[in-house]
């Protein structure tokens, strides 16, 4: 996208209060106070994919240990997780490694602007936590059959592969593979609903990005200082 142009992806917003219960807006102010309670070294921020992780073993398995914090918030896209870092979720925290996963949800924008909308997210994060490393999970494919919101995760997730190494403490990371058969169907075993994961597609997803995390975890200053002669 030009410079100049608007990304309405990458325009914060907080979420309206259609159902007048407030939940979000709660959630949102529970996560604040977790950061004031809380010193994560791993936090997750996103929509439903990350929400939902916490409610299976794996998250208490693999996760909870690293001293990890799930600001998930179900529907959200990349303008509400934008809106809930500029309203104090990242204040008093100062995690070592933070987990992007957002962008599925936004349906009324094209693929670039959605990628672009998660590159402010990476940005926002690299410029309030300089000493935070970044992991942007790739989208999955969703519905049962091949469809077009399939093809623009896709090129969402291709965007990303080009722009997020200009940003030097952000990585990209593919969590897709498997969960498209060769006769281009997903299976409820991976997708109880052909979008969110089951026990099982969430422990498929967590052996890569578990290696990351403790990659990043277990580098010391000595060996980040090595890499970069």
């Amino acid at each position: 996208m030009s410079g100049d142009e608007m990304n309405p992806a990458a325009v914060a917003q907080a979420v309206e209060d259609i159902q007048g219960d407030d939940r979000w807006m709660s959630q949102h102010t529970r996560f604040v106070q977790e950061c004031k309670d809380a010193e994560p070294e791993v936090l997750f921020i996103g929509d439903s994919m990350v929400q939902l992780i916490q409610q299976y073993e794996i998250w208490r398995e693999l996760f909870s240990p690293l001293h990890a914090l799930n600001f998930g918030i179900g529907g959200d896209t990349t303008c509400n997780v934008l809106w809930r870092l500029q309203n104090g979720e990242l204040d008093n925290i100062g995690p070592k490694v933070t987990v992007v996963w957002v962008g599925t949800n936004n349906h009324e924008h094209s693929a670039e602007q959605v990628a672009g909308g998660i590159l402010a997210i990476a940005q926002l994060l690299t410029s309030r936590l300089p000493k935070t490393k970044v992991v942007v999970l790739g989208l999955l494919a969703r519905g049962e059959w091949p469809n077009p919101l399939r093809e623009k995760n896709v090129a969402v997730n291709s965007f990303l592969r080009s722009w997020l190494p200009r940003l030097g403490q952000t990585q990209f990371l593919d969590v897709g593979a498997g969960f498209v058969h060769s006769d281009g169907t997903i299976s409820t075993r991976d997708m109880f609903d052909f979008l969110h994961l089951t026990a099982s597609g969430y422990r498929a997803i967590a052996k890569p990005l578990i290696d990351l995390l403790l990659q990043i975890l277990e580098e010391t200053p000595e060996e980040k200082r090595a890499s970069l002669v």
